[in-house]
């Protein structure tokens, strides 16, 4: 381990950032972005994060959005935002917490994991930045997810 974290943590970090840094500029919702990118382009992603992470966030993103074919869309939850937006950095730190959770509190690969995060309602809570949903307890995220209800 280099660093604060192991690099696996770190690659889902970066996985998890260019999926909002994606969203953000095509205006998507995460759940569609993650489910465009797909589970074999998000392994690949998440396995060559350490490269991505090395160019430039603008011309990965752009060649992935060619990839999957990823189209404009209309949910804005940056413009809508009333307060101070989290950086994609910041939301892919939530994300990266939750599937990590995920993974370990259902024993299933980290993809799978990532792929639930994003398809579940827990997602549309981390997104909406009028909320301090995003800024919950890392483990009450989880909960939620889990359980189904946010308490």
């Amino acid at each position: 381990m280099i660093g604060r974290e192991d690099k696996k943590s770190n690659d889902l970090f970066f996985t998890c950032s260019l999926i909002e840094y994606i969203a953000r500029k095509t205006k998507n919702h995460r759940s569609t972005v993650a489910n465009a990118l797909g589970k074999k382009r998000l392994e690949k992603i998440y396995d060559l994060a350490d490269v991505y992470h090395s160019d430039n966030i603008e011309s990965v993103s752009d060649d992935f959005i060619e990839q999957a074919g990823i189209a404009e869309g209309d949910f804005d939850n940056v413009g809508a935002a009333k307060f101070a937006v989290p950086s994609h950095w910041d939301i892919g730190k939530v994300y990266k917490r939750l599937v990590l959770g995920i993974s370990k509190e259902k024993g299933i690969p980290v993809i799978d994991a990532l792929l639930e995060a994003y398809n579940s309602f827990v997602s549309e809570k981390i997104d909406d930045y009028n909320s301090s949903f995003f800024y919950e307890n890392p483990q009450n995220i989880l909960l939620a997810h889990l359980t189904g209800k946010i308490e």
